[in-house]
């Protein structure tokens, strides 16, 4: 090693991994390709290691890049917490804090309380993402993640902060057409529109009810990414959606769509999930406690991914 690494080039680092590329990594920071490229190339020369394959679109790691990516995560983080340990305002958190969550949440919900956490604590920089997929919360820089449905990964930590449900429904003008199915099994005969849940295996439905937990597999010639464009599709008539209440409430209400097979239900609670080494960050904790508020004290129904 030929000099010691700056924090600020090993942060920088961590962002040119998780934006996997110079030109992104320099748009979110609001500096050069010049800059970035530099910083890269004297964090290397300070390591005396090669960190990145270089391509005209985008990086990979080598294998000292890992390594280097590794500690760089765990470093920058310990000093983002050793600050908030020492800060003299422990309830106004400063600094940046990465929030993902689903297209739909996140416009409806999320993206709001967001706007009003950061109206609140003028210091905190806020960045919300929202990804319809999969999220890797350590892998992709992201410290927090709001999620609606089931949480698997056993080294996350997650708190639920507002309970929900997904309903099936469709328009009375479908089921006029195609009738209303009596069983669950039978929407399997049914055109169904199917959304990419994060949560939930593509095509197959699983719903509790009075003899306990069923799935199904359905189909239908329509299926999305995107559960804004699902409900307008049902809407039309043209099939069946198992949606969240926040999505299909007023709906429901305003008798567009009607419920189906009333007597079953799919757990959708609404979960703050995020890395375990960050349980004690003051940004963390205290956004997942404003937006567990704020769920629970803003009125009306909204749409849920």
């Amino acid at each position: 090693m030929n000099n010691k690494p700056l924090l600020e080039d090993l942060r920088l680092y961590c962002t040119v991994v998780r934006r996997r590329g110079f030109a992104a990594s320099a748009r979110e920071l609001g500096v050069s390709n010049a800059y970035v490229s530099k910083r890269i190339a004297l964090l290397e020369d300070a390591l005396g290691a090669k960190l990145l394959h270089r391509t005209t679109r985008s990086v990979s790691l080598t294998e000292q890049g890992e390594v280097v990516l590794q500690w760089a995560q765990r470093i920058v983080d310990d000093v983002d917490r050793l600050a908030e340990a020492v800060s003299a305002e422990k309830m106004a958190p400063a600094g940046l804090l990465r929030v993902c969550t689903s297209s739909g949440f996140g416009r409806n919900r999320v993206g709001p309380a967001l706007a009003a956490l950061a109206e609140r604590y003028p210091a905190l920089e806020i960045q919300l993402e929202l990804l319809d997929r999969p999220v890797d919360l350590v892998g992709e820089g992201f410290q927090l993640d709001i999620r609606v449905g089931a949480v698997r990964e056993p080294d996350l930590i997650s708190r639920r902060i507002a309970c929900n449900e997904r309903v099936l429904c469709a328009a009375p003008a479908y089921l006029a057409r195609h009738g209303t199915p009596a069983r669950l099994a039978e929407l399997a005969q049914h055109r169904c529109i199917v959304i990419r849940e994060r949560d939930q295996d593509f095509g197959r439905w699983t719903l509790s009810g009075p003899d306990g937990p069923e799935t199904v597999k359905v189909g239908g010639p329509l299926s999305a990414n995107n559960g804004e464009v699902v409900r307008q599709w049902a809407l039309a008539g043209h099939g069946i959606i198992l949606r969240s209440r926040w999505d299909v409430g007023p709906a429901l209400a305003r008798g567009e769509l009607a419920q189906v097979l009333p007597a079953y239900r799919q757990e959708a609670d609404v979960w703050a999930v995020y890395p375990s080494r960050l349980s004690s960050s003051a940004k963390v904790r205290v956004c997942v406690e404003f937006l567990e508020a704020w769920l629970g004290t803003v009125s009306g129904p909204a749409p849920a991914p």
